[in-house]
């Protein structure tokens, strides 16, 4: 007698909109490789198709504005998501696009992820985006995960230290995301510190920096980690600690795959063994 799920509760459902990465480290396949980790069903809306490697980002293709909204539209209205991240956005007529989106479905539980650069170095987000990624995407995330660069570029103040960090998330808080995770990866003191601030409590994170190549996608791969924690339910700051130290998992395990920075290991325990 053939078996049925009749009496099976539905997965946990998060959405990611994103970039495609060909080298499969980063953006929309690193952030559903994160999300089945968790045991969550990922769907997704494609921005952009990338061709891109551990070692440079060779092309960029936006996706048409409206089969963007599209995609968001048919995930949204049958597969219900309980958490949604953004990555690269590359364009600001999609980051327009995906704010409206986001409104108009009231998707609350969204970790902005502000992609600007690659591990490569290579651009993912136009300069004239920025302005519009402030404005239009800031005010409506739960948490913003920027890491140094990309919260020197928001806030327009250097980041250098830890006190630096501290001010940032702040800074973000007070420009309008509910919490602001400031990741302090490419601190040059050989600490990794990563510093939590939702407006009225600051948890931090640290711990030795991994002497590690592989590192691409960890950005990806962290707001992804959040964002599936906060569709199976758990609040804010516990959705960033199990994330977090998946990614550090990721990093000390990950394959030596590519010429240039290779992608974090996916197949890493979500939970302490």
């Amino acid at each position: 007698m053939p078996q049925t799920n009749e009496h099976r509760s539905p997965p946990a459902v998060a959405l990611t909109i994103a970039g495609s990465d060909s080298g499969g480290g980063a953006g929309i396949q690193a952030d559903l490789k994160t999300f089945h980790a968790f045991g969550v069903f990922g769907t997704s809306a494609i921005t952009a198709i990338t061709a891109q490697n551990t070692v440079r980002v060779s092309a960029v293709h936006p996706v048409p504005v409206d089969v963007v909204r599209a995609q968001i539209d048919a995930v949204v209205e049958d597969l219900k998501p309980a958490a949604t991240k953004t990555g690269m956005l590359a364009t600001a007529a999609l980051v327009s696009a995906v704010a409206r989106a986001l409104s108009d479905h009231r998707l609350v539980r969204y970790v902005l992820d502000p992609v600007m650069v690659a591990t490569s170095g290579d651009r993912l987000l136009d300069r004239d985006a920025e302005a519009a990624l402030v404005r239009e995407l800031v005010p409506l995330a739960l948490l913003i995960t920027p890491n140094l660069h990309e919260a020197r570029i928001l806030t327009g103040r250097e980041i250098a230290n830890a006190d630096d960090m501290r001010w940032a998330a702040r800074e973000l808080v007070r420009m309008g995301a509910r919490a602001a995770l400031v990741k302090g990866g490419h601190l040059s003191d050989g600490e990794a510190v990563d510093v939590l601030w939702d407006g009225s409590v600051e948890r931090t994170w640290s711990r030795p920096r991994l002497a590690a190549r592989n590192t691409h996608g960890t950005g990806c791969t962290l707001s992804a980690a959040i964002a599936a924690n906060l569709a199976l339910g758990l609040p804010l700051t516990d959705a960033t600690d199990r994330a977090i130290e998946f990614v550090a998992r990721a990093i000390a395990t990950a394959p030596d795959l590519g010429e240039g920075h290779g992608p974090v290991n996916h197949f890493a325990p979500t939970d302490p063994t």
